[in-house]
This record gives structure tokens, C-alpha cells and sequence, in this order.
């Protein structure tokens, strides 16, 4: 007998003392402490490291090899689904017509969002710059990405020079500046103006031809002064004074 190692004194022999020196690691022990140092999974069935992709069930990890389909009975890999509880292996879940998550690539179980041609969780449909959900808020795309509406007006909006709000339709460019359509007006008595109507620019914004006419002869001397000026340097679309 005393020539004879026993299970426990070989498993000790085979796996020395801990770093921290607390003495001899029980496999289970000696398991987590593997799979720590190897940034891995620890199968919470066998209890061993989960060398290959896991499957994440119910916020645990596993080997897939443990479970089968509930419909087809096959064994599972990690690319498999769960809904409602259940396990089903990918071709098919996919039969079930689940909607996928393009985040995550989990099944959408409560409410879809539609959008860039894909469906999503409430939570993972979110600003492509800031990463904060759009919680059903109002979203802007660019080149299939979903941005909020302060960081589309950063990076790539037209930014109505009059509300300051990101220009959705047409844009009315004049004076060198974007505006809504429905925004391009007279800054003198309001009234809508098109780029076929003529206007004059005053104070960065636009007069329109009556209210001009009313303006004080010395003023329109030196707005028709200051237009000239403008139209050598060819901007496009200034205001005509000559005609006005």
C-alpha cells in the first residue's frame, strides 16, 4: 500500500501549490484557476475549461456538446439559439422565423426595431458615435449607420441656419448658408421666398424686393455697393441689387 499513490496524492503531485501558497488545488479549484489565467470559460456542467467558443445559456457558460435541439434533436454548437427557455440548434430557429438582433445576434423576443434593413433590441439599436440607445427617439442614417441627432449635425448635417435644426427634404442654399425650405423667408415681414424670388441680403439674412424698396436710400446705396463687391468675386446665387 505505502508503494501505491492514491488518486488524491497523484492529483496533488501532478498539480502543486497554488501561487498564493495555500497548499495542493482540488480539481475543481485547479479548473477555475486555469481557466483564469487563460481569459476562458469554465463549463458550468463538467466543470471544465471551455477551450473552444462557448455556449452562453441562461447567462452561464457550457460546452455546446451538452445539449441538443429541442426540435431536431442534433447536437448543439455555439451558434446556437435559445427562445423561451429553449435550446434550438441555427437552421432550426431560423425556420421559426425569430427576428435576430443585428447587435447581438440573439433572438427578439419583445419589441423589434426596424432599421438599416435589419432588426434589433429597444437597447441595441443605438447611435453609432455615442453608443446611447435611441429608446425609440428620433435617428438620422448615414451610410448604413444610425447616428443621433446631435452627432449626425457634427459629422455630416446641413444645419438650418435659421431653426438649427438638421434639414430633412430639400435644402435652400443661398447667401452662402442652408435652410429649410419652409424657413427661407423674409427677415423683414416674413413672407416665403424661393430662389426664383428676389431678395437682397441684410444682417446674413434675406430682404425680400418690397421690403427693400422701403429701405432708406443711403442703405441701399451701400447694400447695392456691398453686392457688387460680392457678385465680382462670383459666389453663387448673390442677390441681384441692380434688379431689385
Amino acid at each position: 500500500l505505502w508503494g501505491q499513490k492514491s488518486p488524491v496524492r497523484v492529483w496533488a503531485l501532478l498539480h502543486p501549490a497554488n501561487p498564493e501558497g495555500r497548499g495542493h488545488l482540488c480539481r475543481p479549484c485547479h479548473n477555475r484557476e486555469k481557466a483564469k489565467g487563460l481569459g476562458k470559460y469554465i463549463c458550468q456542467r463538467c466543470h471544465l475549461v471551455i477551450d473552444e467558443q462557448p455556449l452562453m445559456f441562461r447567462s452561464d457558460a457550457y460546452h455546446p456538446d451538452h445539449f441538443n435541439c429541442t426540435h431536431c434533436g442534433k447536437e448543439l454548437t455555439a451558434e446556437a439559439r435559445e427562445l423561451k427557455g429553449e435550446l434550438y440548434c441555427l437552421p432550426c430557429h431560423d425556420k421559426m422565423g425569430v427576428p435576430i438582433c443585428g447587435a447581438c445576434r440573439r433572438p427578439i423576443e419583445g419589441r423589434v426595431v426596424n432599421a438599416l434593413g435589419k432588426q434589433w433590441h429597444v437597447e441595441h439599436f443605438v447611435c453609432a458615435k455615442c453608443e446611447k440607445p435611441f429608446l425609440g427617439h428620433r435617428h438620422y442614417e448615414k451610410k448604413g449607420l444610425a447616428y443621433c441627432e446631435t452627432h449626425y449635425n457634427q459629422l455630416f448635417g446641413d444645419v438650418c441656419y435659421n431653426c438649427s435644426h438638421v434639414i430633412e427634404g430639400d435644402v435652400v442654399s443661398a447667401l452662402n448658408k442652408a435652410w429649410c425650405v419652409s424657413c427661407f423667408s423674409c427677415s423683414t415681414c416674413n413672407s416665403k421666398l424661393t430662389l426664383k424670388n428676389k431678395f437682397v441680403e441684410f444682417d446674413m439674412k434675406p430682404v425680400c424686393k418690397r421690403c427693400y424698396e422701403k429701405f432708406p436710400l443711403e442703405l441701399k446705396k451701400r447694400l447695392k455697393k456691398l453686392s457688387e463687391l460680392t457678385s465680382r468675386k462670383a459666389q453663387p446665387k448673390a442677390a441681384d441689387l441692380n434688379s431689385a
